[in-house]
């Protein structure tokens, strides 16, 4: 195996570094406690990786488990959390953790994940920070969460959540940024409403969806993968074009619905084409 391709863990060069990570990840909270003790720095410390959302991370930001390393968090991570952030970790730190916790399927799977959000918000992270991310990775009860500590509902949270009415009254004020993001959403999770909503008030079917938000790909690629058939029809019918590459793959939304077995949908498209 490639040292790119091994979990990040494993590829972590300063010892004393790995051996708090691999504490967290048995889930000792006393010997991690005992050696954050013995090296602080390590609570400060970062080590590097290639490009990406985890370029950079802390020692807390590997209590996510986001991106995957083990596919499961250990029985103690909130004692172990509760370690790390009575250490005092940078609050960037705790802010980016709310932000890949609220994202992870892991922590959600594990049955941690409101819990976590609960500690890491009691611990000052910011709860507006990781609603686009849990957003758009469909992780609606990190979203609720959240909600319940203080982020807004706005345009694009509606439109993720497929809230018409709140939608509406929000429609009138949203800058153009947030109605961008917000047809980008509803089309993703196939509330059919709110895009008609949005197309109705002028937004654009085929322009590529904002960053962080599958930008590589239009809202009729991201309906047509998921299969929300009366999205796609609603798009199609407002002009949206069926021979639109996405960015990475370049496959149109004939070729997403098919890559993602959705029979319905691509026998549509192929009746449009």
């Amino acid at each position: 195996m490639e040292a790119a391709e091994a979990p990040h863990h494993e590829r972590i060069q300063d010892p004393l570094f790995r051996l708090a990570v691999d504490l967290l990840d048995a889930g000792n909270a006393q010997a991690l406690r005992s050696h954050l003790q013995r090296y602080p720095f390590l609570i400060t410390q970062r080590v590097k990786f290639e490009p990406g959302y985890f370029e950079n991370p802390s020692l807390l930001e590997f209590s996510a488990e986001n991106p995957i390393r083990h596919g499961r968090l250990p029985l103690s991570i909130l004692e172990v959390v509760k370690v790390i952030l009575h250490a005092s970790p940078e609050r960037a730190s705790i802010d980016y953790t709310l932000e890949l916790v609220s994202s992870g399927r892991v922590p959600r799977e594990c049955g941690v994940q409101v819990s976590l959000i609960e500690l890491l918000c009691d611990h000052g992270a910011d709860p507006n920070g990781a609603m686009s991310a849990a957003l758009v990775h469909g992780e609606f009860g990190a979203v609720e969460a959240l909600m319940r500590r203080g982020a807004t509902l706005d345009l694009p949270a509606a439109a993720a959540l497929g809230r018409e009415r709140d939608a509406e009254k929000l429609l009138l004020q949203a800058a153009p940024g947030a109605r961008h993001r917000a047809l980008a959403l509803a089309a993703q999770f196939g509330h059919v409403g709110i895009v008609r909503m949005l197309l109705d008030a002028g937004e654009d079917p085929n322009r590529f969806n904002p960053r962080m938000c599958h930008a590589h790909s239009t809202p009729l690629h991201q309906a047509a993968l998921a299969g929300h058939e009366d999205v796609v029809r609603l798009l199609v019918e407002r002009g949206a074009r069926l021979d639109v590459e996405d960015t990475i793959f370049h496959g149109t939304p004939l070729g997403w619905a098919e890559h993602g077995n959705q029979g319905r949908v691509a026998g549509y498209l192929r009746g449009v084409r």
